[in-house]
This record gives structure tokens, C-alpha cells and sequence, in this order.
């Protein structure tokens, strides 16, 4: 006789979702471990930077904030450039119930400002040395006849006055401080000034000359723009003698990031960088 063949029992495979279950799990899992690990750059320097990107890319004053709650970590976030930064104190950089680190530098901008308003006014100066606060920091626009005689370079005696001032203003901010040359669209062209290009480095770079006499060299830089960076149309002489002028910009801490020589692993408390 035949034996009979024995049937095997059907495998169950109603569990069979656990698999694909742990499998999601492992990888939320891992998900959120990324996430974490994200989190926990460091948020002033992660704030310089996007900052930096977003203004050099033509975005605007949007800023990006790494924030923690008492729960845990929070996920980047975006918030408009008036809100305070917090966690930032006067001194170490740390929260002491006492104000923040932004409110700090934007009172000691205010006081600069307020300083310089104050001694142009009292000299009659007031519509050719204007001070303005703008998000990279405070502009100290001085129009070119306070300092140079039309087509030159060398700073004059009465120049030299303006300059000491303001140096003793501003010897007292650790900020990096960038002079930038202006000139209007008239052409030049002559032995010394092939153009407005060279007119516009060289009047900088003597400005910093007298500012390094009492501010550290390592704050300064130097930077020609010639005729491109117009305040207003050159089409008028009001306009062209607005346009003709050197900037002193003293930047907010938060651009040291930006500048040559500052690494991410800087030592944040050392050397100049942050107003206090």
C-alpha cells in the first residue's frame, strides 16, 4: 500500500507587521539620535554664520536660533532680526537674569552713536558726519570734504582733529572696524589715480593709518568701493557730494565669525570679539 503523505501545517503569518514595526522603530529611532546630535552645535557661531549666508544671498535680516527648553533640545528655528538673542550676558556670554548679550552691544552702539551725534552737532558738522545704526552695525558716514582737499588723498590738518575724536569714541569697543573709501561716478585719471578705484583704497587705508594711532591694528581693515556703492543718484552735485565719503563701520560681534583668521574653534571669549 501506498503510505500516506503527511500534510504540513501552514505557517502562521498573521505577526508578520512586526517586522516591518521594529524596522520603523530602528529607524525613528536614529532619526531623532541625528536630530539630537544637530542640536547641540554651538549656537552663537551656527548664528554668525547663517546670518553671514543670509545677507551675503541677498535674504534679508531673517536669523536663525538654536534654542533649548526644559524638555530638551529644540530643532532650528527661524525669528524676525528685533527679537533679543537670549542666554547672552555682559561679561562670559551667559544668561544672568540681567539682560542679554544683543541688548548689551545695541545700548553700547546707542551710546557711541549718541557721542558722535553730539560733538558734530556742537561743531557744525551735522549733515557731513552722520552716524546711522544698520544691521551689520553703526556707519559713521563722513563726507570727503571734512577730510581731503577735491581729487586727493592726504588727510588734513582739520581732519586729523575729526579723526582723534572719534578714535577716542571709539577706543573704548573691542569690535572689528572696517573703513571703506566712496567716491562719486566722475571719472578720474591722472598719474597718482588711474581711477576711482585707487582714489577710493587710498583715502581708506590713510584714515586707518590714523586710526591704528590709537586703535589696535588687528580691528582695522581697509576697503576701496570707487563709485559703486552710491548712497543716492549721482545726478545732482547734493547727490555726487553724499556719495563722496568714507564709512567707518564697526560691526556687531556676532560678523567676527565672518572675518579672516577667526576659526570655529576659536576661543569666543578671547581677543576682540564681542562688544562688553
Amino acid at each position: 500500500m501506498a503510505r500516506k503523505r503527511t500534510e504540513e501545517p501552514e505557517k502562521d503569518t498573521s505577526e508578520r507587521w512586526l517586522l516591518t514595526y521594529s524596522d520603523l522603530i530602528t529607524l525613528l529611532m536614529i532619526f531623532f539620535v541625528v536630530m539630537y546630535s544637530m542640536s547641540r552645535v554651538d549656537a552663537d557661531k551656527f548664528q554668525a554664520m547663517a546670518e553671514s549666508l543670509s545677507i551675503a544671498l541677498g535674504g534679508g535680516s531673517a536669523q536663525v536660533e538654536i534654542g533649548t527648553s526644559p524638555s530638551g533640545p529644540n530643532l532650528i528655528e527661524t525669528y524676525p532680526a528685533n527679537k533679543p538673542q537670549e542666554g547672552k550676558g555682559p561679561e562670559d556670554g551667559e544668561g544672568n537674569g540681567d539682560g542679554t548679550g544683543a541688548d548689551m552691544e545695541n545700548m553700547t552702539i546707542e551710546t557711541i552713536k549718541q557721542k558722535l551725534d553730539k560733538f558734530a552737532a556742537d561743531n557744525g558738522i551735522e549733515t557731513k558726519l552722520v552716524s546711522s545704526i544698520e544691521e551689520r552695525g553703526l556707519v559713521i558716514s563722513i563726507q570727503d570734504t571734512l577730510l581731503f582737499e577735491s581729487g586727493a588723498a592726504v588727510i588734513t590738518p582739520k581732519a586729523r582733529e575729526i579723526l582723534d575724536k572719534i578714535n577716542n569714541v571709539l577706543a573704548s569697543a573691542p569690535n572689528y572696524i572696517k573703513v571703506e573709501g566712496h567716491t562719486d561716478n566722475l571719472p578720474i585719471n591722472t598719474s597718482r589715480f588711474p581711477s576711482n578705484w585707487e582714489l577710493s583704497v587710498l583715502r581708506a587705508t590713510n584714515v586707518v593709518h590714523i586710526m591704528q594711532e590709537i586703535i589696535p591694528a588687528e580691528q582695522l581693515s581697509a576697503t576701496g568701493y570707487g563709485e559703486y556703492r552710491p548712497l543716492t543718484s549721482n545726478d545732482t552735485e547734493a547727490g555726487r557730494a553724499r556719495n563722496r565719503r568714507v564709512d567707518l563701520v564697526i560691526l556687531r560681534s556676532k560678523y567676527d565669525l565672518t572675518e579672516p583668521g577667526q576659526s570655529l574653534e576659536a576661543d569666543p571669549t578671547s581677543g576682540t570679539s564681542a562688544l562688553r
